[in-house]
């Protein structure tokens, strides 16, 4: 685990802490911040993206076990598969995250001339949806499994998961479904109060709360 950010990537402050960046470089970051913000807008319902703690939750996902791949088979052989079996790739999640981000970016640098993160919203918005529909390829990697294979799921549970995991920040996804935490897993609850508010659900329980 490194000690500090890298080089000219600034801290993040959420909820009164200083966050650096353990994985992500100054432009994977700056491209990561870019994009939660696009996806998950200031409004009403949450903060941004990045208030949010969605790029937080990435960085630190990918700087540990999951984006070292250790639950993965990483020893080949590497060929062509099916597609329902996924990608076949000999990187860890970790290094095709970045190698999708690098990509994304110089095929923004083609068509806008500029990097991602320095594109207005509504490029960006434009861009990604461009991506998702494979409108956008590189041939180092194909871009549309990499973002909604990857990228999409990591920030669905960065707006979801246990706020200790860096994501969903002050509980504010969980508060927006009406979805009380941990107190959730009691089964029972779950049926008696399908389809109706739960008494708890204004005031979430996340596993900090109850250690």
């Amino acid at each position: 685990m490194k000690d500090s950010a890298p080089p000219s990537v600034a801290p993040v402050r959420l909820n009164g802490k200083l966050f650096t960046y353990e994985s992500l470089g100054p432009a994977e970051a700056a491209f990561v911040e870019k994009m939660v913000d696009v996806m998950c807008p200031a409004d009403a319902l949450t903060p941004s993206g990045v208030d949010c703690g969605l790029a937080i939750f990435m960085d630190r996902q990918l700087a540990r076990d999951f984006g070292a791949g250790a639950r993965r088979y990483m020893r080949g052989p590497w060929r062509s598969g099916i597609g329902q079996a996924g990608n076949q790739l000999p990187m860890t999640p970790e290094r095709y995250f970045k190698a999708g981000i690098a990509a994304a970016n110089t095929q923004c640098n083609k068509a806008f001339g500029k990097t991602f993160d320095r594109l207005d919203a509504a490029q960006a918005d434009t861009f990604l949806n461009d991506i998702t529909d494979g409108k956008v390829t590189d041939e180092r990697l194909p871009l549309d499994i990499w973002f909604n294979e990857l990228v999409y799921p990591l920030f669905i549970q960065a707006c979801f998961a246990d706020p200790m995991y860096g994501g969903n920040r002050d509980k504010v996804f969980w508060k927006m479904i009406g979805y009380p935490g941990l107190p959730a897993r009691y089964a029972h609850d779950m049926v008696s109060f399908r389809g109706k508010p739960f008494p708890g659900a204004a005031d979430p329980k996340a596993i900090e709360d109850l250690g």
